[in-house]
């Protein structure tokens, strides 16, 4: 045990400080501080030493020296039991520090509000580091604190006893503060090796990616049995976000639940009208868009209603009670929304294990970035978060497509993205009717397509992720009834499909936008 007799405390996030070193005092020990943190207790009146009155050399050059000094690293890093460290220390009239509570200058948060280059660089915090990791190295005599969350944590056990802390603690402080530090360093080599030195951006990857992400829990599999697994959140990661979700209800979430409940909230998050996503093995066997989320899960549900029998479920909405109704009559392993209303939780669960998550408000993913672990090394792209609309259309036909089919194309087309390639999908009323995914040919997507629907083909219109190689697709889409075509274009022999959509009077549209989902 360590018992805290003197502390240095350096905080630029003074979120609760005042009660804590009030606390610390009142157990009798000595603080000393620096800067506004010192300006901040005496402000409140609580008793601390000025580190330059106890080291004899002034904070200077505007308060980038102030704690880089013998006398309080010696204070930090000496080891108790080691008689020529303890010597040192008498010999210059150092100070034994027990416990350092420091949180470092916001970088991250100074890049990310648009300050001039000269600003970030000040932000750069040089002492405060380099006192965490002083106290992190020597935990076994120090105790590092570098959040207010833990507080309340270290001012119970030292009340318990006596003002002493556990090398347990210590340990798990430490670790804390070298994550800490880790994530500090780790943000400031991925800025500063994607901007110029005039901090104008010059790259939209890192030389060295350096991931940060806090364990949330271990899942009791992976995607088989046989696999171990966990899922993480990122350190800073926004509420509105599946990693972050809130589980209300229901059995653990599993990992191929995770990845279910992730691409449904995606679909229905690029949506502004009420939309509703039916998710198995990350496809949508039904999606759709309505007046109300009763209404859009009424169409979702009919395109497949035999594979949505143990699917997951999202919705962009709060979650009424008549959804909730009728979500409630399908066997469902997860429906997650931004909220659900008493009325519509109360009904859910009456289902023992269905899980139920609450993400809030969901978060802008329009900055994602997916990875994708491969032998030896990574993939490192942006998402795909491209919504079309009609002005990226470019008719490629002699018919012209209607303001009606217009708008079902642009649904078509925002709802394809979402599908494994090579993907076919076929739409009405705002709705999939019948989906076509991960097959190694085109024209096989389009066949499962038509053989899936539950409802007639006619009428419908049809996209695709990517430009057709032949002519196949539309002449089996015209059997098909289909009315009118959505496709990147960019094939060698678009012409052949362009020719077959004029002898069969349906009307084409090219984006020139690809949207492959390999992932």
């Amino acid at each position: 045990m360590t018992k805290v007799k003197n502390a240095i405390i350096s905080v630029y996030d003074k979120t609760s400080l005042v009660e804590f070193a009030s606390e610390l005092a009142k157990m009798g020990v000595n603080i000393f501080s620096s800067g506004g943190s010192f300006k901040a207790l005496a402000e409140n009146g609580i008793k601390a030493v000025k580190v330059e009155d106890y080291t004899g050399f002034p904070e200077m050059m505007d308060g980038r020296v102030k704690t880089l000094h013998p006398k309080i690293h010696g204070g930090i890093l000496a080891c108790r039991d080691n008689e020529k460290h303890l010597q040192a220390a008498k010999d210059h009239d150092i100070t034994m520090f027990d416990m350092v509570v420091v949180n470092l200058y916001p970088f991250k948060k100074t890049v990310e509000s648009g300050k001039s280059m000269a600003e970030i660089i000040e932000n750069i915090d040089i002492g405060g580091p380099t006192l965490v990791r002083s106290a992190a190295k020597n935990h076994k005599f120090v105790a590092v604190v570098t959040s207010p969350d833990d507080y309340a944590r270290v001012l119970d056990e030292m009340k318990k006893n006596d003002g002493e802390i556990s090398l347990e603690t210590r340990f798990d402080l430490a670790r804390k503060a070298f994550s800490h530090t880790a994530l500090y360093d780790g943000y400031i080599s991925s800025f500063f090796s994607t901007v110029s030195c005039s901090g104008e951006k010059i790259a939209d990857a890192p030389e060295l990616l350096t991931l940060q992400f806090k364990k949330k829990e271990s899942l009791r599999y992976g995607e088989n049995p046989h696999q171990t697994a966990s899922v993480y959140v990122e350190h800073d990661a926004a509420s509105g976000t599946t990693a972050a979700g809130r589980q209300l209800h229901g059995k653990q979430l599993s990992f191929n639940n995770y990845m279910d409940l992730d691409s449904a909230k995606n679909i229905v998050a690029a949506f502004d009208d009420p939309a509703v996503a039916i998710v198995k093995h990350t496809n949508p066997c039904g999606a759709a868009i309505g007046s109300t989320l009763a209404e859009a899960y009424t169409k979702a549900l009919a395109c497949d209603p035999v594979s949505a029998f143990g699917s997951i479920i999202a919705v962009n909405r709060t979650l009424d009670a008549e959804s909730a109704e009728l979500m409630s009559k399908l066997f469902v392993e997860a429906v997650c929304a931004p909220e659900f209303t008493p009325e519509a939780l109360a009904i859910l669960e009456k289902k023992k294990n269905i899980r139920l998550i609450e993400l809030g408000k969901f978060a802008d993913n329009s900055g994602d970035i997916e990875l994708k672990k491969i032998s030896g090394g990574l993939l490192f792209e942006g998402a795909e978060r491209r919504m079309i609309t009609a002005a990226d259309f470019n008719v490629v036909t002699d018919a012209k497509p209607t303001p009606e089919q217009i708008e079902e194309l642009v649904f078509a087309q925002n709802m394809v993205r979402f599908i494994k390639s090579n993907a076919i999908l076929l739409t009405k009323n705002k709705a999939t009717v019948g989906v076509g995914a991960g097959q190694m040919s085109r024209i096989d997507s389009l066949e499962i397509a038509i053989k899936k629907s539950q409802q007639p083909t006619a009428g419908c219109v049809m996209a695709s992720d990517a430009f057709f190689p032949f002519r196949d697709c539309v002449d089996r889409a015209a059997e098909a009834g289909i009315t009118a075509i959505i496709q990147p274009g960019g094939s060698v022999r678009d012409q052949e499909s362009i020719d077959a959509c004029n002898e069969h009077g349906i009307p084409m549209i090219f984006t020139g936008i690809r949207s492959f989902k390999h992932l």
